[in-house]
């Protein structure tokens, strides 16, 4: 069973734990999540769609990411994510951490921290192997096409990370 961290108001780690997705979070209690941005350098980014059998947001485009397990630090958790999702081993490209930002659900138990990461270099297509459970396709597209996913609504976390794409 997955389980993660419980951090404070500032970004700590309390000690204690939550299983995944048991929204029991109180008011002023995070968990971690990542999200990490692939891009080439021709300024095309890697993102991926969504199963169809997901719960939240199914068919939608998103980057990698996912929740941190308890004990691992943020960057693991996205090179794990990254990996896991796309097959993709980034830990030598360049780039690495941009920014955080806290969303704040009173009352639903699912508070958290959102860690952003970018990382960047030539890679070949054939390098990529899709988590099937978790994506159902990519693309690589250029910022006016995210920008065009996300006036659709179909881009996950857009005006919340749209900054990290133009970094």
């Amino acid at each position: 069973m997955e389980m993660w961290d419980i951090y404070d108001k500032d970004k700590k780690r309390t000690g204690r734990t939550m299983k995944k997705n048991d929204w029991c979070l109180k008011d002023g209690e995070y968990h971690l999540t990542v999200l990490g941005i692939i891009a080439r350098k021709d300024g095309r980014f890697l993102i991926t769609k969504r199963v169809m059998t997901k719960a939240w947001a199914p068919g939608w485009w998103e980057v990698s990411g996912g929740a941190a397990q308890a004990g691992e630090d943020s960057k693991d958790a996205v090179l794990r994510e990254i990996k896991e999702e796309t097959g993709l081993d980034v830990s030598a490209w360049d780039g690495g951490y941009l920014f955080s930002y806290k969303r704040e659900n009173p009352g639903e138990g699912d508070n958290y921290f959102v860690d952003i990461y970018r990382f960047t270099a030539d890679f070949d297509e054939s390098d990529i192997r899709l988590q099937t459970e978790e994506t159902d396709g990519y693309m690589f597209a250029s910022l006016d096409e995210i920008k065009q996913l996300a006036a659709q609504g179909i881009f996950l976390h857009y005006d919340s990370i749209k900054e990290a794409f133009s970094m």
